[in-house]
């Protein structure tokens, strides 16, 4: 698979600025690693690039949630660059991943052969689970990006990764928000979950509440880990759509599901997780959630003995963003 990955990409990049010699990375750079400094990677650094990216994201410029939304005309460079990630990512998943992605994955029919346009992806979602994409242009506040899941819109942005390094990207892409949580939303169990969210973060205003909710969705809906039959398998979306991370995860610092920690842990948006935390089954992981937000207000944190969004670990983002 890595041979043929290091021709593809050699074949595909367009800037000869960025062509990467896949020969002197690692086995983990060539699976996706930070390469270093994220805020170096092509996506963040090749103008020809953004200006195409910038071209995609612009499309986001006023959206109204849930409204419908132009589709994008994807370039050849764009649908080989989606049909190696993809392979990858199906190929670790098939290892990796839990039995209920899985299955999940199989339900969401998302296409292996070309990038696929939101609403082709929403229209399968919506029969199964009521839910659709809604259109992001990249980074969205925690209010606006985690409330619209209470009724039923997930956002999703549009552009490809750097077809230098089709196996990593420092942000989230289409594959991530299409083949990560696609496949989730294909799934009732997952979506009651993305739901459950999004009404506690309908019903609070303050910045720290908000943190609170995201830390939880970030270490369960985007980087969790489940024991199955004792053994780690990936249900994070993150995980999911990341090759190189579900090569690896299994050695990162897992553990067991402690609130109190998780809201201490510094965390980082680019890069690979160094601790991630672990729930014994997906029923565990809904007893979790619901028992922690179905009642969340602005004094869960205090309830909680939780300290205040200043004295939490830090986030961290690329330069970049």
């Amino acid at each position: 698979m890595i041979q043929a990955d290091r021709a593809d990409a050699r074949h595909i990049s367009g800037h000869d600025l960025f062509v990467i010699d896949w020969m002197s990375l690692t086995p983990l750079d060539r699976a996706g690693s930070e390469l270093g400094d994220a805020g170096r990677h092509p996506g963040f650094a090749d103008p020809v690039y953004l200006r195409r990216r910038n071209q995609i994201t612009a499309l986001a410029a006023g959206h109204v949630i849930g409204e419908p939304y132009e589709p994008v005309a994807y370039t050849p460079a764009e649908h080989a660059t989606w049909r190696i990630a993809h392979a990858a990512v199906r190929t670790a998943q098939d290892v990796w991943a839990c039995p209920e992605v899985l299955a999940a994955r199989e339900a969401a029919l998302i296409p292996a052969d070309g990038v696929p346009q939101h609403f082709e992806v929403s229209d399968v979602l919506q029969a199964l689970t009521g839910f659709r994409f809604t259109l992001a242009g990249g980074i969205v506040p925690n209010k606006r990006f985690l409330g619209a899941m209470a009724d039923g819109f997930f956002h999703a942005v549009q552009y490809v990764r750097h077809s230098a390094l089709p196996l990593y990207t420092p942000e989230p892409d289409v594959l991530h928000d299409v083949f990560g949580h696609g496949v989730h939303l294909a799934d009732p169990g997952f979506a009651d979950l993305y739901r459950t969210v999004g009404r506690a973060a309908a019903r609070v205003e303050s910045a720290d509440a908000l943190d609170l909710i995201s830390r939880v969705y970030w270490f369960t809906l985007e980087y969790g880990v489940v024991l199955t039959t004792g053994c780690p398998r990936a249900y994070g979306a993150a995980l999911l759509s990341s090759s190189g991370e579900l090569a690896r995860f299994t050695r990162a610092d897992l553990r067991p599901w402690n609130l109190a920690d998780l809201v201490r842990l510094p965390y980082q948006v680019a890069g690979y997780q160094p601790v991630l935390f672990t729930v014994a089954s997906l029923d565990h992981l809904a007893d979790v959630l619901h028992g922690f937000l179905d009642d969340f207000d602005e004094e869960t944190g205090a309830r909680h003995n939780l300290p205040v969004q200043a004295d939490r670990g830090y986030l961290s983002r690329p330069r970049a963003y």
